[in-house]
């Protein structure tokens, strides 16, 4: 069965308390927190205080998904705040080595951060070192969009690159899913699924989170 992690991108912001409230008790499994500078992508959203005031919250672990520029200059901030996983886009920094091990210095879970067009050669050195890969199934910047299903063969390599050598992470997707795409993105090997306009724009949040997990039942 899969894990879902509702985003909060699609949430009330004015009251996340609620919302957050009804992810846990839809039976979420992490809580998504997208952060964007406007910069790296065409949007503005969260920044560690936002972390800040949901940590005393929730027992959810927080995932972090840097959308920023240069990303080591947050990293602290961010695993500081109550992040319990940092994602880095590769394409990002130029030190994505040194910015995956700053936040594993901070005793936080690294992740690297895949866009629709970034191979998965780029990040196969740090492979070794990191603890999830997330891959964008979406244009990074806005929720809401459509579902890339080009994206399904880098889910698979990803899969078939941690049964081997000294790779051990877990693989997350973010974009588009929703129950009629979540069994596919299961099967190809994703541990995680990232659902926002899907859950919290919905009558029934409680049972879109609990209908992703059904879709994935072993």
């Amino acid at each position: 069965m899969i894990k879902v992690s509702p985003s909060i991108l699609s949430a009330n912001f004015v009251d996340l308390k609620p919302d957050i409230e009804i992810a846990q008790k839809g039976g979420a499994d992490l809580l998504h927190i997208d952060v964007m500078d406007g910069q790296f992508v065409p949007n503005l959203s969260f920044g560690p205080g936002m972390v800040e005031a949901i940590r005393p919250i929730t027992s959810m672990p927080l995932d972090c998904h840097l959308m920023i520029e240069n990303p080591e200059r947050f990293v602290t901030q961010f695993c500081q705040a109550g992040a319990d996983i940092v994602g880095v886009h590769v394409e990002s920094t130029p030190h994505i080595y040194r910015a995956l091990e700053m936040i594993k210095q901070h005793g936080v879970k690294a992740e690297v951060v895949l866009n629709p067009g970034t191979p998965i050669s780029l990040v196969e050195d740090v492979l070794p070192i990191v603890d999830q890969v997330l891959v964008m199934t979406v244009n990074p910047g806005f929720g809401g969009q459509k579902f890339i299903s080009q994206m399904l063969p880098k889910i698979q390599r990803l899969n078939q690159l941690r049964q081997t050598g000294e790779n051990n992470f877990t693989i997350e997707v973010d974009g588009g899913i929703n129950d009629e795409n979540v069994a596919s993105v299961y099967k190809a090997g994703a541990d995680i699924a990232v659902a926002g306009s899907y859950v919290f724009n919905s009558e029934d949040p409680v049972a879109q989170i609990k209908k992703l997990k059904t879709r994935t039942t072993d």
